[in-house]
């Protein structure tokens, strides 16, 4: 089963298929701001779901990153160094859901650009993406998150 959504809607679809989330994610991700995103892999993490995500190097210098975040809060957050660009924007949920597209996990995304979101129910296909970032897992470094002084 394939959904696809564009112009908007893309924020509400990733965070309806997190919460389903029972026992795994993975993410990769180019551009990562979104808070409602962000927040709702914490609360998967919280519940006990196994959250970890791969970032674009250009993540550890944007001046708001969902790595941070997610880093503090014990989430394993890694940054794919080995590329000129990660660019990636890939979810996959308990082995069977995969989410794709064109739609940076960002506000902008949400609000101001044409974008487009493939929520893809096929667990061969899920099986592909899960050996994609496992051997993109391989380079990266672990990301600590930035300390900011008050």
């Amino acid at each position: 089963m394939i959904n696809i959504f564009t112009l908007g809607g893309c924020t509400d679809a990733i965070i309806q298929e997190l919460d389903k989330a029972q026992k795994a994610v993975l993410v990769q991700a180019y551009s990562f701001t979104s808070a409602p995103i962000a927040k709702a892999l914490l609360n998967a993490h919280k519940r006990g779901v196994k959250v970890e995500v791969i970032l674009d190097k250009s993540q550890k210098k944007e001046k708001y990153s969902s790595a941070d975040f997610l880093a503090h809060a014990g989430i394993r957050t890694l940054v794919d160094s080995a590329h000129r660009i990660a660019h990636k924007k890939v979810m996959v949920i308990d082995g069977e859901t995969g989410i794709t597209g064109s739609f940076n996990f960002t506000k902008q995304a949400e609000e101001k650009n044409a974008e487009n979101l493939l929520v893809i129910r096929d667990k061969s296909l899920a099986e592909r993406y899960i050996q994609n970032w496992k051997e993109h897992e391989r380079h990266p470094e672990i990301y600590k998150g930035r300390r900011f002084a008050c």
